[in-house]
């Protein structure tokens, strides 16, 4: 068996439900240590919802004057859902048909197995490296994100560290290993909108103001605005609703008010000001009654073609032969809030096709190469 597929198995055998880290930190905290690591746990959040936290790094020769890649992940996972319908048990690592089953398999507790892995080989071969390496794991990236990752990354400002490259292990090859990384993500903004009507008998809607049929012109005005155009990293801004809501129970009451679910995923284009703003003047121009309270889940970001992005696409070519794909598609992660200390994030990882599904699973022979890469881009960037 691989060291790495080792790894990989003894971490998804932990259970590690969010904000859960079920002991995965701390066994790599022990490896790491070994390695020369300079590690540092921090707990936050409120009592019995406790986050997890490991920030570790080894220094390299050069001192400041090197550069610092870090490693980020995080080592909790979602909740299994129903456990009949699992072919076997989530935290027993099992083998078929060439693929590992477990939950965390691919999103991502791989991903970390073979940060690890390829960070002992590099040292092991390169033990005078000038860079510095580092690891940032968390224990709630899969829950509300707020006591895990922002919270170290303020620790690290206020202390003054410097990043100069991030790799983020999430899943993001979509048809073979390497063949797309993620050099940023959109922002997600959301709204829950409450038109304000008046409730009455609907025999005599003059009695009565309906919300819904007050909020449907400015809905449909909505649903045809172009945010924006987009760029050569983003598709353009896009805006959904997600649930509509309203009535009493009863068929013959004009109900009082409507309550309207809506996010945004937006470019680098737009701000969150200037998305609000706009919502608001189409709101107001139709006259309409209303409360409407947002939520920003994080900010885009994006990694530029440099560095980081040009040392990971001719690692991934020199191991898989694959040239790969810069992609900001998909959901947010952690790489948001990195982003504002670190000018260069990538995320990189194994193939994402059953992240969050029953029965997740990772293709074993992908496995060594993963980590192979992760190595070489150690080279490339520390020595």
């Amino acid at each position: 068996m691989s060291r790495t597929l080792q790894l990989t198995e003894q971490l998804i055998a932990l259970r590690s439900v969010t904000p859960e880290d079920g002991g995965c930190q701390a066994l790599l905290r022990e490896r790491l240590a070994t390695l020369g690591f300079e590690c540092h746990t921090r707990v936050h959040g409120p009592a019995g919802a406790e986050v997890t936290n490991l920030w570790a790094v080894r220094r390299g020769t050069a001192g400041a004057a090197g550069k610092l890649l870090a490693f980020a992940g995080h080592t909790d996972v979602v909740p299994t859902g129903p456990l009949s319908q699992w072919t076997s048990d989530p935290f027993v690592p099992t083998h078929r048909d060439g693929q590992l089953y477990g939950r965390g398999a691919a999103d991502m507790k791989t991903s970390i197995a073979a940060m690890v892995v390829a960070v002992e080989e590099f040292v092991t071969a390169v033990p005078q490296h000038a860079g510095s390496v580092a690891f940032l794991l968390t224990s709630d990236e899969e829950g509300p994100a707020l006591d895990g990752t922002v919270r170290v990354c303020e620790w690290l400002r206020e202390r003054g560290e410097r990043l100069d490259y991030c790799v983020v292990g999430e899943p993001t090859s979509v048809d073979s290993l390497g063949d797309m990384i993620k050099n940023g993500r959109r922002g997600t903004l959301s709204g829950k909108l409450r038109v304000i009507g008046v409730q009455g008998h609907i025999a005599y809607p003059h009695l009565a103001k309906n919300p819904i049929h007050l909020l449907a012109p400015a809905l449909a005005e909505l649903v045809a605005v172009r945010w924006d155009e987009g760029n050569a990293y983003f598709p353009p801004t896009s805006w959904q609703v997600s649930n509509v809501h309203a009535g009493t129970g009863a068929g013959n009451v004009i109900p009082g008010d409507a309550v309207v679910d809506f996010n945004f995923r937006f470019s680098t284009e737009s701000t969150p000001e200037s998305l609000k703003a706009r919502v608001h003047d189409v709101l107001d121009r139709h006259g309409l009654k209303y409360e409407l309270a947002w939520t920003l889940g994080g900010e885009p970001f994006l990694t530029p073609v440099g560095d980081l992005s040009e040392a990971l696409s001719a690692a991934i070519l020199g191991v898989t032969g694959l040239t790969t794909e810069l992609s900001t598609t998909g959901g947010t992660s952690d790489g948001r809030f990195i982003a504002k200390i670190c000018p260069q994030v990538i995320e990189f990882g194994p193939l994402n096709a059953t992240i969050h599904k029953i029965d997740e699973r990772v293709d074993v022979a992908s496995l060594d190469p993963l980590k192979n890469i992760y190595r070489d881009l150690l080279v490339r960037l520390l020595t």
